[in-house]
């Protein structure tokens, strides 16, 4: 384990013009084109070419920056970037380099390959979330050209292993070196700032405050082994079928936390209905949002899906313990209803144990940060309106929030109606369009003068 930051020598400033935006899509290009695969094991390349990568093009702007590694090859890189207002607190501008797996066999392209079509960069990252570290570094970069720095001052994180959990990332770097990230006590990073078209007039830009909590777990199921021909009262495969069928199918109830709810509220004035998330159905609601409303309508409740199964050896053989996987996820201040209602649920015969537990962060949509976002996404789109919402996966924001940073999802992104943004996250022919990748380093531009 490497425990001492690599220091990249820095560079003379760039000289570019003055485009926030001019290099933005062959930065995104050139991030998809270095294979960041995380399985979730030792497996897969890690992010020390990305991170290499990064360091350079921050090295080139004047920064100074530092990789660490909290095992050979996962990579986090940490750079500091001096405000105009020195006496400002930093703000944390984070965004992860590894991404999920991609089946070459299912995509239309190479899902590393880069490749621009139907004015799309395709690949997998492009979306989830390379196109948020290329904005931040377009714009770090133009700004270096013109000799422009932030109003305040700001500490880049480009991290490893978010998509495990982060405990080889933003995780281990809270643990570890805290002191990075001293005196921040806001942050900007994903899932949020993109655009949900209501009509010509009015899109709403999604302003991620809250995320649910992370419970993935192993259930266990122990039985007495035996021939595959005879009675057995216990077996391990029975009875751990049953609890799995038992949680797929169960229904939490609805738990509306104050991000939803003003998301909804939102909603409500947007499409010109009334409505109230205690009474009505919201649900039905939320289908006239489009895909979108996927996301979103899992936010309204506690989620606990069965992803896998593990038992046996032979046909003829009944085996002793079978086990499975469950991904569930907790709105803020569900924690407790959400493992005691999975007890129930497992019943007596099955034992669970966490593969990944993780907290459940939300955070006021107010304050000074909050109107910089508005402000700077209205400068580039006047049908602009900022809303909260609570997101349904997971992000670094819960490594930061233990040290009491207020974490937003903001990667800005004005996108065509029909784009299905949604289906893009960990999903098949993962793509951007390259006029949002623009949008979005003109905006996060404007932010930086406002934040």
């Amino acid at each position: 384990m490497t425990d001492e930051p690599t220091v990249t020598p820095s560079g003379k400033n760039l000289g570019r013009g003055p485009g926030p935006d001019a290099e933005v899509v062959q930065l995104c290009r050139d991030l998809i084109r270095i294979d960041t695969t995380n399985f979730g094991n030792d497996d897969g390349p890690g992010e020390r070419k990305a991170a290499e990568y990064v360091a350079a093009k921050v090295a080139e702007a004047g920064l100074e920056p530092e990789l660490y590694e909290s095992e050979p090859g996962r990579t986090t890189l940490v750079a500091r970037w001096e405000g105009a207002d020195p006496t400002a607190s930093p703000l944390l501008v984070h965004g992860h380099l590894d991404v999920v797996p991609a089946m070459a066999a299912d995509w239309s392209v190479d899902p590393f390959a880069g490749e621009i079509r139907d004015g799309c960069l395709w690949g997998r990252g492009a979306v989830d979330m390379k196109d948020f570290d290329a904005m931040v570094l377009s714009v770090l970069r133009a700004r270096a050209g013109t000799n422009r720095p932030p109003r305040r001052p700001i500490v880049l994180a480009f991290t490893a292993d978010e998509e495990a959990g982060g405990h080889k990332g933003a995780h281990w770097l809270v643990e570890h070196h805290p002191h990075l990230l001293d005196g921040c006590t806001e942050a900007i990073g994903e899932v949020g700032g993109f655009s949900l078209t209501v009509r010509d007039d009015l899109r709403l830009y999604l302003i991620q405050t809250a995320e649910k909590g992370m419970a993935w777990m192993r259930l266990r199921a122990s039985g007495t082994a035996g021939h595959g021909s005879m009675r057995n009262d216990h077996n391990a495969v029975t009875e751990l079928a049953e609890a799995v069928a038992r949680i797929g199918r169960h229904e939490f109830p609805t738990r509306i936390t104050p991000s939803a709810r003003a998301f909804l509220s939102e909603i409500s004035d947007a499409l010109g209905i009334d409505l109230d998330p205690g009474t009505d159905d919201v649900e039905a609601a939320l289908s006239r949002l489009g895909t979108v409303a996927r996301m979103i309508g899992a936010t309204l409740r506690n989620t606990a899906n069965p992803t896998m199964l593990d038992a046996g050896y032979k046909a003829n053989v009944i085996p002793g313990e079978a086990t499975a996987t469950v991904d569930g996820r907790f709105v803020p201040g569900a924690q407790e209803e959400f493992l005691n209602t999975i007890d129930e649920l497992i019943g007596d015969h099955v034992t669970r144990e966490m593969i990944n537990f993780d907290s459940a962060p939300e955070t006021e949509f107010a304050g000074a940060l909050v109107e910089a976002m508005k402000t700077s996404l209205a400068a580039e789109d006047p049908a602009a309106r900022a809303v909260p919402y609570l997101m349904s996966g997971g992000t670094d924001a819960k490594a930061w929030d233990r040290l009491g940073i207020r974490c937003f999802g903001f990667a800005p992104l004005r996108l065509p109606p029909d784009l299905d943004f949604v289906g893009m996250f960990h999903g098949v022919d993962e793509r951007v369009p390259t006029e949002s990748l623009e949008f979005g380093a003109r905006v996060l531009d404007r932010f930086l003068d406002l934040a």
